[in-house]
């Protein structure tokens, strides 16, 4: 019986039925998309990590080093399995030539290295262990991606040639955030190399248990080792490695959460609409005895069967997707190793929406206890009463169409029905406009201030120098005297030893200058204003405990100062551990130097990138566009992708559900468009009607869903950010596509759909209706 039921319902019903398949078979394809990507990510950088055996403990160091007390250091502390130092050598951009140019332009420390014996692998991209012969150059997989070079072609560096013999994955280094690249050459031509570059070592440890990771580094810095330069750590490996591609799988997590909940509104309408066509039946069936139970298991007999085959397609659909999406990431990372797992997870979330599909279907039918046998028979439709729009009045209307005022008058008498519809239309906006905001945010240069750079036109980047000082100087004077710079600001970074509270001592890098011309976004509190003031990284702040106006005391030019701490920012950078401050300390060594500035004209920043990067050789000079473009660009097309697709998804729910809603409608007010007719309203005066009734749900819904994706909206994409380092976020609008284009969008399409969906009101016969 069962059968025949649904099949004689499905037939009947095409439309409604593929309607809400399409919607069940969308909301289980992105649902299981998520689930199989977030697996497979997890799972290829664990891959990775464990395959190259990353450090758990790394200190980059630019200067001299001795040896001898890093190994004695390495081996009485008893947390340490493995142990070494890595020779980087840094080479400038333009000494490595491609045959599509040269990296000058590069934003990246791009250096060389030889295969590591102990730990810290360079891997190919079939996950093996590179061992290179003379003359071959292996490449990081980042300049696959972007199209810099390819197998086989001819490389020259510092004059001496290449031949790219394969691509290398990097552990460490192959996030985009990771400011530095290696390169992969054999001991000889590393040697031939060497009186090219300027030298840095990876001072890097493998623990016994990574639980020790914390104890272990404040035992590094207590010892006072080598510490020139950036400090990193596996959980930040970690973090980097997944940031791109996990900002992604965040949207598209946003985006299934959101069109799972239209699939249950598309539902409640759906269903809605066949209890208004079959109430009649359902009042024979109750009146000859049939048990509501029995009645309800004919519809769960129907949409268990719509869901179980809209699940299945959409776990299908998910297969033909997520080769596309999972291609660059096997690129970057290789194998996750999961595929099984990715695969059970996949399934175990198609079923949960199943199994809440058939819960919330069971949920809507209780209705049929509250359906009267003798009133269904009678009128063959529910009989409403009215609750609003009393107060409207036609013959006190002096501004309204007629046609208009009832349109109104009957969304505020019947709310409890339009709200459905209001959902669906704010989830709609929501969807449209949440992660087109969040592309924006990403794409915009003001959103480097929230990983840690400031926003400026020109970058000057002195590290692996010698004095630092005097040639940072020699810039700042360059741009006092260039009439075409607006501003400019110098900033030099140096170590300084800070006492904590249980008495034991940490070493902060202190980005030193005017912090307020290229001001980062902060999350707490403000940039440093006074001496005593500092401003610490999220990092620090959490390992340190610290909050705004907390105290921290500072060993500056050999006396201990309490400095407030007067803000709390995010940085990716560095490791992530930085502070900021305005103190000056002549005594203490400068480890690196940063100098931003400002055009007056920006369209001179082609002309002045050239200008100063042949003046100043020995620092890399870049704008921030390239930056931006370099580090977020996997970040910022996979998010536009992403952003672009729930643009379509949108409308498309928009289009159907507004169909079915007024398809629905119409089917309910048979009896009062009967009527109407009799009065002698035209058909063009009920269609208006009911486009009325549309707008007005439409503009409250376009209001409601922009004014929550700016806020709520904002505050979901936040949290999204802060879990990968940033933890202050606001968004980037763009006035044009959320105030305007996007409310455009979905006018058209809901009140097309009213158009079409109304259609059949015209011929509905006033005698029959009324009859009935």
């Amino acid at each position: 019986m069962y059968y025949r039921a649904i099949y004689n319902d499905i037939v009947k019903n095409k439309a409604i039925t593929l309607t809400t398949m399409l919607f069940v078979a969308v909301a289980a394809m992105l649902v299981t998309l998520a689930a199989i990507l977030m697996i497979n990510l997890s799972g290829a950088i664990d891959a990775l990590m464990t395959r190259a055996q990353t450090p758990h403990f790394m200190q980059m160091h630019a200067g001299t080093l001795d040896m001898g007390r890093l190994t004695a250091f390495a081996e009485q502390h008893e947390a340490v399995a493995a142990f070494q130092v890595v020779e980087f050598l840094n080479l400038d951009g333009a000494q490595m030539v491609f045959p599509g140019g040269s990296l000058a332009r590069s934003v990246q420390d791009n250096g060389f290295v030889v295969q590591n014996e102990q730990f810290d692998f360079l891997l190919d991209l079939d996950g093996e262990i590179i061992q290179v012969a003379d003359g071959e150059l292996y490449v990081p997989v980042n300049y696959l991606q972007d199209g810099t070079t390819v197998l086989g072609e001819r490389v020259e560096v510092a004059g001496k040639p290449f031949i790219v013999a394969g691509f290398l994955r990097d552990a460490q280094m192959n996030s985009l955030l990771s400011s530095s690249k290696r390169f992969l050459v054999s001991q000889h031509d590393f040697a031939a190399l060497e009186p090219f570059g300027s030298m840095e070592y990876l001072i890097e440890f493998r623990l016994h248990d990574l639980d020790n990771l914390g104890a272990f580094e404040a035992a590094y810095t207590a010892a006072g080792l080598e510490a020139n330069g950036p400090t990193l750590t596996y959980p930040l490996y970690r973090m980097l490695n997944g940031l791109s591609d996990g900002m992604m799988i965040a949207v598209l997590l946003l985006v299934s959460a959101l069109v799972v909940a239209v699939a249950f509104l598309c539902i409640r309408f759906t269903l809605l609409a066949k209890i208004e066509d079959d109430y009649r039946e359902i009042g024979v069936m109750k009146a000859i005895g049939l048990r509501v139970a029995d009645i309800k298991r004919i519809y769960l007999a129907t949409y268990a069967g719509i869901a179980a085959v809209g699940s299945l397609l959409g776990f299908a659909l998910s297969f033909l997707f997520q080769g596309v999406l999972l291609e660059q990431m096997r690129l970057s990372f290789g194998e996750s190793g999961r595929a099984s797992l990715a695969l059970l997870v996949g399934a175990i979330s198609v079923l949960l929406v199943f199994l809440s599909i058939i819960a919330y279907v069971n949920g809507v039918l209780g209705r049929f206890h509250h359906i009267s046998p003798g009133e269904a028979i009678r009128f063959g439709i529910a009989q409403e009463t009215s609750s609003g729009g009393q107060r409207f009045h036609l013959s006190m209307n002096k501004v309204l169409d007629t046609n208009v005022l009832l349109g109104l008058q009957d969304v505020l008498a019947r709310k409890k029905l339009y709200a459905t519809m209001l959902a669906v239309l704010v989830l709609a906006a929501f969807i449209i406009i949440v992660p087109q905001n969040l592309a924006n945010t990403i794409a915009a240069k003001s959103f480097s201030t929230y990983m840690g750079v400031g926003n400026s036109d020109l970058r000057f980047d002195l590290q692996q120098t010698d004095q630092i000082d005097a040639k940072a100087a020699a810039i700042a004077t360059a741009l006092a005297h260039d009439s075409d710079i607006a501003a400019f600001v110098v900033l030099t970074t140096q170590t300084f030893s800070a006492r904590l509270e249980d008495g034991s001592e940490e070493r902060i890098k202190v980005e030193l200058g005017d912090h307020t011309i290229f001001p980062l976004a902060y999350a707490a509190g403000r940039a440093p204003l006074a001496e005593n003031e500092i401003a610490l990284s999220v990092m620090h702040a959490n390992e340190m405990g610290k909050n705004v106006g907390d105290s921290l005391t500072l060993r500056i030019a050999g006396h201990e100062q309490n400095l407030t701490v007067c803000g709390i920012y995010s940085d990716v950078t560095n490791g992530g551990k930085t502070a900021k401050a305005i103190f000056t300390d002549p005594s203490a060594d400068i480890m690196w130097s940063v100098i931003s500035a400002e055009l007056v004209d920006a369209t001179l920043l082609d002309a002045k990138l050239v200008d100063y990067a042949g003046r100043f050789t020995f620092a890399k000079v870049s704008d921030l566009d390239e930056f931006i473009a370099q580090t977020y660009g996997a970040t910022i097309s996979g998010i536009g992708k992403a952003a672009s697709a729930a643009i379509g998804i949108a409308l498309t729910i928009a289009l159907l559900i507004t169909l079915l809603f007024m398809r629905m409608l119409v089917a309910k007010d048979r009896y009062a468009i009967a009527v109407m007719k009799a009065f002698g309203f035209t058909n063009t005066d009920i269609q208006v009607q009911y486009i009325a009734r549309a707008a007005c749900v439409l503009v409250v819904g376009i209001v409601l869903g922009t004014i929550l994706a700016n806020t709520l909206g904002e505050a979901l994409a936040g949290a999204v950010i802060a879990s990968f380092g940033a933890a202050s976020f606001t968004f980037v609008i763009n006035p044009l596509f959320a105030y305007l284009l996007s409310p455009l969008l979905l006018t058209v399409v809901t009140l097309a759909a009213t158009i079409v969906g109304t259609f059949d009101a015209g011929r509905i016969s006033i005698a029959e209706h009324i009859k009935e």
